[in-house]
């Protein structure tokens, strides 16, 4: 039986990724100005989303030959590399846009935020489980009025190994008082989908444009446990629990 259903935050209830990809490009084209367009980073930016932040910085750095440009930013950011002086200039950029209420609010994923309230009001325990730094999800999810939607909220900070590793929502699933196969995962992204399996528990995953060819190929989720189209994402969870039901 599912007692707790448990979310992914960027990409699953506010589509931070389109912010964050956004966020990559114009620091890209920030360190290489006129060099390529800020279309193409955001198509790159598909390809390492949902992992590290500097596994995603690297990655794009090397793409694009930022290198060079990175690592002359990197005294003024007082960081011993290029990848982290990159990082410092998206952060910049990113800040602005997640301070922006009304661009926050312009990325909500309502059918997603649907289920998350359609959950509490059957008294299912709800957590969230998010790569994001505490401060930034915390904001992030006061500025949408969501924070008081959750029983327990565990941030990057919170755990030692980010996902695809399970350790974070093993650490939701023992605060909530629940077993790993009590629990449901709604996720976005192919490493959040290997997070979930690792930990024991049943996983939905609700893609987006920049994470529905990770997944599919990903071989690691049912067609049936794979919704593309945001409105059918409360059917297809009714679905998972009606069958999981003893």
């Amino acid at each position: 039986m599912i007692k707790a259903i448990i979310f992914d935050l960027d990409g699953t209830l506010v589509q931070t990724e389109a912010l964050k990809a956004a966020s990559y490009a114009r620091a890209a084209m920030e360190l290489r100005p006129d060099t390529f367009s800020e279309e193409e980073v955001i198509e790159a930016f598909k390809d390492v989303v949902g992992l590290s932040r500097g596994k995603v910085a690297r990655g794009l750095m090397e793409r694009f030959g930022l290198e060079e440009s990175a690592g002359s930013r990197m005294e003024a950011f007082h960081v011993p590399t290029p990848w982290q002086a990159f990082v410092q200039v998206r952060l910049g950029i990113y800040e602005s846009m997640v301070s922006d209420p009304e661009i926050l609010r312009r990325h909500l994923c309502p059918y997603n935020v649907r289920l998350l309230k359609w959950a509490r009001r059957r008294g299912i325990a709800t957590g969230l489980a998010t790569m994001s730094h505490c401060p930034q999800a915390i904001r992030v999810l006061q500025i949408l009025k969501l924070k008081s939607e959750f029983d327990f909220i565990a941030s990057r900070d919170d755990v030692e190994n980010g996902k695809p590793d399970p350790e974070i929502y093993q650490l939701v699933a023992n605060e909530l008082a629940v077993s790993a196969t009590e629990c449901l995962v709604i996720e976005d992204s192919a490493t959040g989908v290997k997070a979930a399996l690792a930990a024991g528990m049943g996983c939905i995953a609700i893609t987006t444009e920049f994470t529905s060819r990770g997944v599919h190929e990903s071989g690691l989720l049912d067609d049936g446990w794979i919704v593309d189209s945001p409105p059918e994402l409360q059917k297809v969870t009714e679905r998972f629990i009606a069958q999981n039901e003893s």
